[in-house]
């Protein structure tokens, strides 16, 4: 490959609404894609199977899958190409056709022989960092130099203004060190990580995500970390919580620090209080970092708020992945439906019918307005504003699907007046951002400030 010898140009690509070509479906692509997604790219995946969280992506539709290896000719019409396969014959036929039809095209196996290289990157507010060295693990020192450097005001070189070293990996080695932390990743948008957590996930030497997770901040881990998939894809293949124990204390046993990388909080229907009994018992120190929960993000981010005065003074939380009246399930439906609380359901959209007419059967008017929002706080976030009797028809007929959020109350009819006040849409990403528009009461609003949420079926893309 000719240019090896030559420094790479550095190039930022904007590919909102341009086709990237993906050939393989396992880790590297589970690790690449979310970061594609977030660019605005339309992704189509090429290959025989896939990873779980890449069948999660495009289970979700959000990737298009051609369930079949690679054949010559896939790279047209595509800007980017990843040739992520597990055939190095494959990629090096990939390189080859994207080289000869001008297209760039990064080659997980061989960076040597790859047109394109993917930097080690990372953000910090708006800014966006990337590094090339031509050593990837010094890459991603560097970048989390820089990164840390950023948020806490350090100078860039990675020196903080007295002196004190940045954390990063380096900084944790040593033998003996290790252990695991469930750190909570938040409802979606990267983020909305907390601070330690992103901290904790530079220092990592293997992390242990879940479908849910801000899987695009696995793309700035480095090359070293070992990326472990513990993605349960909803009626798909999932990794038994069993398995995921045992990987949590053989790793950390063997001196590793483990991260595992949860959607939301780990202590909020995310089996964390499992982990660190599991943990425990096998005499591995745990660390838990809190998570901003999607119980209230998600609904925050659509302008839903869970409480408010003069409405109610309580919400009550369910997970709803087991239908009313079905085995298993150990939820008071009559006593939810009578009470004035708002409910806010998680894990509710496959039973949704059932519930609308469980709630309304023990007494919730059939008239109470529901708020559906689907892919809350990511670029993707739709959602739904209807009443009981309709939701369940209203969101199959719009396609929404796992992950939503479902709030049921007079709630929503708050959320009817702020995007009134925004003259019927929400502002710029990202999501919770809301900026003034026509005045309440103008012709073409969404519904009267102060009206029911479901006077009539409407959709909010928003």
């Amino acid at each position: 490959m000719a240019g090896t010898d030559h420094p790479p140009y550095l190039l930022a690509l904007r590919l909102a609404g341009r086709r990237v070509t993906i050939i393989g479906g396992g880790a590297v692509a589970a690790r690449r894609i979310p970061a594609l997604l977030e660019s605005g790219a339309e992704v189509t995946v090429i290959s025989p199977e896939l990873s779980p969280a890449v069948a999660g992506l495009a289970a979700a539709g959000q990737v298009r899958w051609a369930r079949r290896g690679y054949a010559p000719g896939d790279c047209a019409g595509s800007w980017l190409v990843g040739a992520y396969a597990s055939d190095r014959v494959v990629n090096a036929a990939v390189a080859a056709e994207a080289d000869a039809a001008g297209i760039w095209c990064v080659r997980a196996d061989d960076a040597a022989a790859s047109r394109a290289w993917t930097p080690a990157s990372g953000r910090s507010g708006g800014v966006q960092v990337g590094v090339v060295s031509g050593d990837p693990p010094r890459s991603a020192r560097i970048r989390n130099a820089i990164v840390a450097g950023l948020a806490t005001g350090a100078l860039p070189a990675g020196q903080a203004p007295a002196g004190r070293p940045v954390p990063g990996p380096a900084a944790a080695a040593g033998p003996g060190r290790g252990g695991v932390a469930l750190v909570g990743g938040g409802p979606g948008d990267p983020g909305l990580i907390t601070v330690r957590g992103r901290h904790l996930l530079r220092q990592a030497d293997v992390v242990i995500a879940d479908r849910l997770a801000p899987r695009s901040l696995l793309a700035g881990l480095g090359p070293d970390v070992e990326i472990i998939d513990a993605a349960k894809v909803p009626r798909g293949e999932t990794t038994p919580q069993e398995h995921i124990n045992r990987l949590l204390v053989s790793h950390a046993l063997a001196g590793r620090l483990v991260v595992r990388l949860k959607g939301g909080d780990p202590f909020v229907f995310g089996r964390g209080g499992e982990e660190v009994l599991a943990c425990l018992r096998a005499g591995v120190t745990v660390t838990v970092v809190p998570g901003v929960s999607s119980v209230a993000a998600v609904p925050a981010a659509a302008g839903v708020p869970l409480t408010h005065r003069g409405i109610t003074q309580e919400f009550t939380v369910v997970s709803a992945h087991v239908a009313p009246g079905a085995a298993g399930s150990s939820v008071d439906w009559p006593a939810l439906a009578s009470a004035p609380a708002t409910l806010v359901l998680l894990m509710a959209t496959e039973h949704l019918a059932a519930i609308a007419d469980t709630l309304i059967r023990h007494g919730r008017p059939a008239r109470t307005p529901v708020s559906v929002i689907a892919d809350g706080t990511l670029p993707s976030q739709r959602t739904i504003n209807a009443r009981l009797d309709t939701v369940a028809r209203d969101v199959a007929r719009a396609g929404l699907g796992p992950p939503a959020v479902v709030v049921v109350g007079e709630v929503v009819t708050v959320s009817e007046q702020i995007f009134e006040l925004c003259g019927g849409r929400a502002g710029p990403a990202p999501w919770g951002t809301f900026v003034p528009g026509r005045r309440p009461g103008t012709a073409g609003g969404p519904g009267a400030a102060g009206g029911a949420a479901g006077e009539k079926d409407r959709e909010r893309d928003d």
